[in-house]
């Protein structure tokens, strides 16, 4: 088959032939037709992900045909379309993934980057039908991580008031989707005013420019009560003015640090105001369900911003590290 393969830190990533996956018990080999690129794929490459291992085929999304089925695995996808659920092995827990079988597609398992791809059956779903194959092949591991965001660790309820850091990213932009679905009075943060423009596009209500001095202090007068649920990936200086604008008793969920650790921590506003910080990442398998049914219910449809061929993977990096996507970046195998 052909894969897009990392051999090394920094290396390009070069398009070759590899041997077929064979399905072992409980697995299926599904052939991809479209794949999406992660954050998570440019961090691997840099060498600024924990487990490296090389060579690997990189990619966590996908969305394909079930091609070959290994022992005690019944067929329920013929002649449907797939999507995988990129989170491999979360264990028995909702509360949070087990450490030492929790793994995601892409590596250490060979991912979603090549013609064919292993995977446990458990991780097979049908594609929403409302979606087309990009779509659904944007849709996995950003939109389970919002999901879980949003709803299992954040508790949004309708009507309440949501602020999501750094729209455009793919699980921000996840994140305004999911809220507004629900009613949620959905606001944003960005270092683009376009990027915002978008957000307003997908729902959000308005945003702030976080590059602008006291940007915090126009969401504060646009929102003076405080936001009840506010998410966030970006850590860093910016983390102590989000506990400013929650609101008492409200929520802050983070699943990344993109910009570090903040340097302090105002423990006394936090109390004061009975603020709950909440860490997360990817989902369990019944939020992946639950993600695919709100998908499926309101006809949230992802936002695609590019489509690369497979041979241009390298390409498809170029643009994700440029940062000026507004959406989801394609590979499609097929």
């Amino acid at each position: 088959m052909r894969a897009a393969v990392l051999r090394g830190i920094g290396e390009t990533v070069r398009v070759e032939t590899v041997e077929d996956p064979r399905p072992g018990p409980g697995e299926v080999v599904v052939r991809i037709r479209a794949a999406a690129l992660n954050h998570r794929d440019v961090w691997i490459r840099r060498g600024q992900y924990a487990g490296l291992k090389f060579p690997i085929i990189l990619g966590s999304d996908g969305v394909g045909e079930v091609e070959a089925f290994g022992e005690g695995v019944e067929n329920k996808w013929e002649d449907k379309p797939v999507i995988l659920n990129a989170s491999l092995g979360w264990g028995p827990s909702e509360a949070s993934q087990d450490a030492k079988t929790f793994r995601i597609l892409g590596l250490p398992d060979d991912g979603t980057f090549a013609e064919l791809v292993k995977v446990p059956a458990e991780n097979v779903h049908v594609k929403p039908d409302h979606l087309s194959e990009h779509e659904a092949a944007a849709l996995p591991l950003a939109g389970l991580t919002a999901y879980r965001a949003v709803f299992s660790r954040g508790d949004l309820k309708p009507n309440q008031r949501v602020l999501v850091t750094g729209a455009g990213g793919g699980a921000a932009g996840f994140a305004v989707q999911f809220a507004t679905a629900v009613s949620a009075e959905t606001y944003v943060t960005s270092s683009d005013p376009e990027k915002i423009k978008s957000a307003r596009n997908l729902g959000a209500i308005d945003g702030a420019n976080y590059k602008e001095p006291d940007w915090d202090q126009g969401l504060r007068q646009l929102v003076p009560e405080g936001f009840d649920l506010i998410v966030d990936s970006a850590g860093g200086e910016g983390f102590s003015k989000l506990i400013d604008l929650a609101a008492p008793g409200g929520r802050i969920v983070f699943f990344g640090a993109t910009t570090g650790n903040p340097s302090e921590l105002n423990m006394r506003k936090v109390f004061w105001k009975q603020l709950s910080l909440v860490g997360t990442t990817m989902g369990s398998p019944s939020d992946f369900l639950g993600m695919l049914d709100l998908v499926a219910s309101k006809h949230i449809r992802p936002v695609v911003d590019s489509v690369f061929p497979l041979e241009q993977a390298n390409e498809a990096f170029g643009h994700m590290e440029r940062g000026a996507q507004s959406g989801k970046i394609l590979l499609e195998v097929k």
